[in-house]
């Protein structure tokens, strides 16, 4: 899922240190710099990016994505299959379904020692799918219907899907947790709303080692400030090379090159650095001779704006239209970006190769037109008045604008928003958040009053069933489940997205995409702004280091990191 500028006096001491030498960590500590706090360090809770940067050091799924885009097993012996026999689709009251045989691997155990078996799958499925529970995407979970485990081998199940879905085998978010110590936590407290998330393990004694199946476990947690690892003896995989790493919480972007340069930190996380300081340091570090690598990694993250539905001002589309005609985007990724970061169309990045499409044939786009969006306004009876900002019935047409408090490149973008959209009548009004309140509960709960500048992580070929259903808008009802923060409903949408679970063939797949980004692109639930690079800054010594560009962050290799 993401500030302040730094202050005169810190920038000219980080760069004091340039002349300072440095020396290269080794495999006894790294250290991390990320400037996101995480909300929760459950897996079946978390919404965050830093949550789930941190996760992956610490645990680990069924199958997994690869930085370069193919499916593996992880704890899994081997991915089932439709052609191999292992999964087949049956009909059941007249509607296909599928079964699935997996089977974990014999050597994964949790941190404490105990084996990771079905079981644990089983109750974290029970967990999740509680109305009583807050979950992301409650359909990555509400898919499988029933588990069964096979009575004379815990670690083999067949677990039994509500659809014939051509993704089924792709649970890289079906976190198992370890039963014998969350199975208590839901058992008592699972009843109320909320109460499993606030009594879970993860949250009151979130350093139990049985709480991670992954190759570190976590040792200390001190919010606002740091989460240090250490490695999990009982990890079934490689043995790490790194016997300490501690992710430093940095919030304030601005500061974070000085604390790499005092060596404070050793890296910075692909959630630490602002772009333009990322361009500035790549330059001083080779102009320097610093002993650090600068990565640019296209993404398929997209840096948007979700605009509340239910505010009355924004129910009008022509409003909705205006407010992205008026802002020039190309001329933003140029002027803040040095054009090394594109301007997006849509949810789909270019990174997505088999989904993406900017065919205008096949999709709604929408360039700077300050004329479009004046005829726009216009239309929809927002006047100018006489001190530049527009009037309808006596209201100035005025928006609440969010986004994490402490994010330079988020501010700086808020900022040239704001003047484009003032030079058209539209009175911008910031009210920014730390992010874990931001996206804590103002996002989560819907309480953003106008509009939310924020980024969605995703993996090419994803469903966005979670950010466009219009069952997966969070309400108190639904336990403030999904990611539809918009509140947007599209009836063709619904069914467009129903379709794309169910079709095997890819064409047809790629069709229902197309028209489900022509309903977004022509609705505009959402004002897309650009797609991401990921950037981070390693030490040269660290080997084995690849950045993914897409949700299944690097640290789900970490145990292949070097320092030596």
């Amino acid at each position: 899922m993401l500030n302040n500028f730094a202050k005169g006096l810190m920038v000219v001491a980080g760069l004091g240190l340039a002349s300072q030498a440095m020396a290269a960590p080794s495999n006894n500590e790294l250290k991390i710099g990320i400037s996101q706090e995480f909300e929760t360090l459950n897996p079946l809770i978390m919404t965050m990016s830093a949550s789930s940067y941190m996760q992956r050091m610490v645990g680990r799924t069924l199958v997994v994505m690869t930085p370069d885009g193919k499916w593996v097993t992880q704890l899994a012996k081997e991915i089932p299959s439709l052609d191999k026999g292992t999964a087949k689709i049956i009909e059941e009251g007249g509607k296909k379904k599928i079964v699935a045989n997996w089977e974990i691997i014999d050597a994964a155990k949790w941190g404490d020692g105990k084996p990771v078996v079905c079981q644990d799958f089983v109750t974290a499925h029970k967990i999740a799918i509680s109305p009583n529970v807050s979950v992301g995407e409650k359909e990555q979970w509400t898919q499988v219907e029933k588990i069964d485990i096979d009575p004379k081998n815990p670690k083999k199940c067949t677990f039994k899907y509500d659809k014939a879905k051509w993704d089924f085998y792709q649970l890289a978010q079906f976190h198992p947790v370890p039963t014998h110590l969350e199975g208590p936590i839901f058992d008592k407290h699972g009843k109320a709303k909320e109460g499993y998330e606030k009594n879970s393990n993860y949250v009151r004694n979130s350093t139990n080692p049985g709480l991670y199946n992954g190759p570190y476990l976590i040792t200390e947690v001190k919010l606002g400030s740091h989460v240090s690892f250490a490695p999990n003896p009982h990890f079934y995989g490689k043995k790490t090379n790194i016997q300490k790493i501690i992710v430093k919480v940095i919030p304030n972007t601005g500061t974070m090159e000085a604390n790499l340069r005092s060596g404070t930190i050793d890296m910075i996380s692909a959630l630490g650095m602002d772009f333009d300081q990322a361009l500035a340091f790549d330059k001083k570090a080779k102009g320097e001779g610093l002993p650090f690598n600068v990565h640019f990694v296209p993404s398929v993250t997209y840096e948007h704006i979700d605009l509340q539905l239910d505010n009355p001002i924004l129910k009008d589309v022509r409003v909705r239209k205006a407010l992205l005609y008026s802002i020039n985007r190309e001329d933003l990724v140029k002027a803040l970006f040095e054009g090394r970061q594109q301007v997006a169309s849509h949810n789909i990045s270019p990174k997505d190769s088999a989904w993406y499409t900017a065919d205008p044939k096949k999709v709604s786009l929408y360039r700077y037109s300050k004329r479009e969006a004046t005829k726009l306004l216009d239309e929809a009876g927002w006047k100018m008045g006489p001190d530049g900002y527009r009037v309808k019935d006596g209201k100035k047409l005025s928006l609440v604008f969010q986004t994490t408090a402490g994010n330079k490149t988020r501010e700086v973008v808020q900022v040239y928003l704001q003047n484009q959209w003032k030079q058209a009548g539209i009175e911008i009004l910031v009210k920014n958040e730390p992010a874990r309140v931001f996206f804590g509960d103002t996002m989560t709960k819907r309480k953003f009053e106008g509009m939310a500048l924020f980024a969605w992580v995703s993996s090419p070929e994803s469903s966005p069933r979670s950010t466009l259903a219009s069952s997966a808008i969070p309400t108190n009802k639904n336990g403030w489940s999904g990611q539809n923060f918009t509140g947007w409903k599209n009836a063709n949408v619904d069914k467009n997205l129903d379709a794309l679970d169910l079709e095997f063939n890819a064409g047809k797949r790629t069709q229902l995409v197309h028209d489900i980004l022509k309903e977004y692109t022509t609705d505009i639930p959402v004002l897309p702004l650009y797609y991401r690079s990921e950037i981070s800054v390693t030490p040269k010594n660290l080997k084995n280091y690849k950045m993914a560009g897409h949700q299944f962050y690097e640290t789900n290799n970490i145990e292949d990191w070097n320092l030596n």
